[in-house]
């Protein structure tokens, strides 16, 4: 097949959880022009970085017109698809209106997975299924990045002046039922931060929590990685000792090869922790973060630092 189309909506953990399947999809069809549709924000990790040639917004104002019974679809939209001889589809779409007007547009071969992840297997194994479908095995369940040159020029002179290795951490996710209170993350940091520097991920859901942060540890040893690109982020994560959460940035982590410590509460580890033999779950007493002590925590950050030569 010489022209694919994925099509992938959702947020970074759920993209990143995909890889596996883009791997043995680009495995099987290492000569194919794949191009994602998706949020370019978060595609840009697979876009021209071994995964996709290109990636288009799916936040684009005719194609919501694909999710309409009978619709008068935009002409550059019908030829845009019917260029492909593949589309593989993770739109929730149970009605199958969106696929009736990909066939609309004669679209040759399309497959459908998973819109929504149950609680039958671990995620990345459902993602994998429409890869199945056509014969191909993802034996590989470990989602891996692959940043750019450009993206690991962008990571050394965001990191210019630190010693290396540094410690990451990601104090939110997508969710404050999901995040250990931050006096456990200053504590942990202050604790770091008399042996180690220290990188502190964030966006823009997480305003409040970075300025506590920047307050308490103003002229220390601290980078602050804030809102940015996550190829440029993925740079900076690679090589690293990373803590976070259930979250796409510990994804992201897992994924670029840092030594991941997560901590889980409400969500299920079996389901969503990442799959890469670098990721270390920590499940919080009675699934509830706000009940895991720094204590807890401490010694997985410690047998890290002490596999990179830091006495503790």
């Amino acid at each position: 097949m010489d022209r694919i189309l994925v099509i992938r909506g959702g947020a970074i953990g759920d993209f990143i959880l995909t890889l596996p399947a883009l791997k043995a999809l680009r495995d099987a069809n290492p000569e194919a022009h794949i191009e994602i549709l998706g949020y370019k924000h978060i595609a840009a990790l697979a876009e021209n970085r071994f995964y996709a040639n290109a990636v288009r917004s799916i936040e684009y104002g005719p194609l919501a017109r694909f999710f309409a019974r009978n619709a008068d679809l935009a002409p550059e939209m019908k030829d845009y698809f019917a260029k492909f001889n593949l589309v593989i589809s993770y739109l929730y779409d149970p009605d199958e209106i969106f696929a009736g007007n990909l066939r609309r547009c004669g679209v040759a071969q399309l497959i459908q997975g998973t819109g929504k992840i149950d609680c039958s297997e671990h995620a990345t194994r459902q993602l994998a299924r429409p890869i199945e479908k056509l014969g191909l095995s993802v034996s590989d369940l470990a989602a891996k990045v692959f940043p750019s040159s450009q993206d690991r020029q962008f990571a050394k002179e965001f990191l210019a002046g630190l010693s290396l290795p540094v410690v990451a951490t990601h104090p939110g996710s997508g969710s404050a039922k999901k995040n250990w209170p931050l006096e456990n993350w200053q504590e942990l940091g202050n604790d770091l931060l008399s042996q180690i520097p220290l990188v502190v991920v964030s966006g823009e859901a997480d305003e409040a929590q970075m300025a506590q942060l920047r307050a308490g540890w103003k002229m220390r040893d601290v980078r602050f990685a804030h809102n940015l690109g996550l190829p440029h982020l993925a740079a900076i994560l690679e090589g690293s000792i990373f803590v976070g959460h259930d979250s796409g940035i510990s994804h992201l982590a897992a994924a670029a090869g840092a030594e991941c410590i997560l901590l889980f509460g409400l969500t299920d580890p079996a389901i969503w922790a990442p799959l890469n033999e670098n990721a270390r779950v920590i499940r919080a007493p009675n699934n509830d973060l706000q009940l895991l002590e720094v204590d807890a925590v401490r010694p997985a950050v410690d047998q890290a630092l002490m596999r990179i030569g830091i006495k503790t």
